[in-house]
């Protein structure tokens, strides 16, 4: 296992941490992508492998996840924070603010680790082990493994592999540093099988998400000469093609692609328990010309320079004139 080691000052404030406590709390962003979910289902095996007594929480809401990653068993999992929270560390992974959790009682839990590699965090925690060339957040957990002597299982190197092939974009994108590389041929030499893993994140798709796709692209608007590409999925959108709210992820890359693309919009309506706000809008940039995150966050959200997403209660023709005025 590589030991270089990232943020070094942070990173043994973390490890402190970690060894000096008894029980924890984990939690991750609203809308949990691939590295979100790798991140805190392998920082709770990692625990779990130190004796540890740690609850992984996710809103009920969230539920259920997108296909690709409902093979997690996310044992220890809770709908809301334990009613010992003051007794826990807190440890936040892959997100990038207080604003994206919904538990109130998480953003005032004291001590809290924040772990994270976007470029935009906001240093909420006790302690900010932020690593902005970091590949991903599970790169993070990755290089704390040798200094607590946890051993690498094949469980525990799948849910990373899916943190890293995800947020990297099976590898294409700029943030595949050669550690990412590196990661990846010793997750794959600790028992990762690729291979699978690419069928069940990428492969296998539902017919319903084929459909609601389908509706994205066929009511797709150009903007601007083509610069800003817009789509969007409504209430109807969904019932038409029997979809729910986790098939609508990968969407928005595939709008990324279009040709002459300088910035890629999805605005989702949302409703029911999944309503947040009236629309869930996710940017992506097809290169480092226009910040997404910054726009993202002048409404409430982020995330990194290409990848972004907010809520919003604005009308579509509202959220659409604002973002091509701050592209």
């Amino acid at each position: 296992m590589s030991t270089t080691p990232l943020a070094l000052a942070t990173r043994e404030h973390v490890l402190r941490a970690i060894r000096g406590a008894e029980r924890f709390v984990l939690v991750t962003h609203e809308h949990p992508d691939g590295d979100a979910l790798g991140s805190i289902v392998a920082m709770q095996a990692v625990l779990r492998a130190l004796g540890k007594d740690s609850v992984l929480v996710i809103d009920p809401q969230e539920f259920p996840l997108p296909q690709e990653y409902r093979f997690f068993a996310l044992d220890g999992l809770a709908t809301e924070p334990p009613p010992d929270l003051v007794d826990r560390t807190a440890i936040f992974l892959d997100c990038g603010n207080l604003e994206r959790t919904p538990f109130d009682a998480l953003r005032i839990a004291e001590p809290l680790l924040n772990i994270d590699h976007h470029h935009d965090n906001t240093r909420f925690g006790t302690v900010n082990h932020v690593v902005e060339d970091a590949s991903c957040t599970a790169e993070l957990i990755w290089d704390l493994l040798p200094d607590l002597n946890v051993e690498l299982t094949p469980q525990l190197a799948e849910a990373l592999y899916v943190g890293l092939v995800t947020d990297t974009g099976r590898f294409s994108y700029e943030n595949t540093s050669p550690r990412a590389h590196l990661m990846a041929a010793e997750l794959i030499e600790a028992g990762v099988d690729a291979a699978a893993l690419y069928r069940q994140i990428y492969e296998g798709v539902p017919a319903e998400k084929l459909a609601l796709l389908a509706r994205a692209l066929s009511g797709m608007t150009r903007y601007d000469d083509g610069r800003v590409t817009v789509a969007m999925l409504t209430a109807a959108d969904f019932a038409a093609s029997g979809a729910d709210a986790s098939h609508s992820e990968g969407v928005i890359d595939q709008i990324r692609t279009v040709a002459g693309t300088k910035v890629a919009v999805l605005i989702r309506e949302t409703s029911g328990a999944d309503a947040r706000g009236g629309h869930r809008v996710s940017l992506r940039a097809t290169d480092d010309e226009v910040d997404v995150s910054a726009i993202a966050r002048a409404f409430g959200g982020g995330g990194h320079r290409r990848a972004a997403a907010f809520s919003s209660d604005l009308a579509p023709a509202e959220l659409i004139d604002a973002i091509r005025a701050r592209v």
